[in-house]
């Protein structure tokens, strides 16, 4: 025979071998990969709905751009200290009154279900200083920001608030439990 005719033997032999070597991966195979995806899905599930609707009531984006709005404010009406800065403390006592009038229908403004007013909350949370708060409340789950500022700045009270020079810090919390109702409370501070 010519050499490069292999024998019934030498076949068999490479083809035990290369199936006698350990399985890796999942124990199944890739039956296990849909279970894997699935369980996977159901955990995920599962951990958002034991985490409940607060741990992921915080809109980030709308916070920043009502942040980057007071800070533009600033600049239009000549503040030379510079645009408000995130203050954690005003963030906890913004997110206090917006959980409150979010769960409390009667609420529609800056005093809250215990009668606390936007000065105890911020005093509460731990800062000193003086504070103004905007709320905003919306029966839509979606909006643009634009509406959220065109609002404030066109409400004296809110412009005002946000455009006083004096006020340094700023903290923002939106919330929305319910699909009819979103809230945005911003509270400016003055620090002592």
């Amino acid at each position: 025979m010519p050499g490069n005719v292999t024998s019934r033997t030498q076949r068999t032999t490479a083809a035990h071998r290369v199936g006698d070597l350990p399985q890796q991966g999942w124990p199944l195979g890739t039956l296990c990969l849909p279970l894997a995806f699935l369980l996977l899905i159901v955990t995920v599930g599962s951990l958002i709905a034991t985490l409940g609707p607060d741990a992921y009531t915080d809109n980030k984006r709308l916070a920043d751009g009502v942040i980057t709005h007071a800070a533009m404010l600033h600049q239009r009406f000549g503040c030379t200290g510079g645009p408000p800065s995130l203050d954690p403390l005003l963030q906890r006592a913004a997110r206090w009154h917006a959980v409150d009038v979010a769960n409390n229908r009667s609420l529609d403004g800056d005093v809250g279900t215990d009668g606390s007013t936007p000065r105890q909350r911020a005093q509460s949370a731990g800062f000193r200083g003086s504070v103004a708060e905007t709320v905003w409340i919306d029966s839509t789950l979606a909006f643009s920001g634009l509406e959220l500022l065109k609002q404030w700045y066109f409400d004296s009270a809110d412009l005002t608030a946000a455009a006083d020079c004096s006020f340094t810090a700023i903290g923002v919390w939106s919330t929305n439990h319910d699909a009819d109702r979103t809230v945005v409370v911003a509270v400016y501070g003055r620090p002592e």
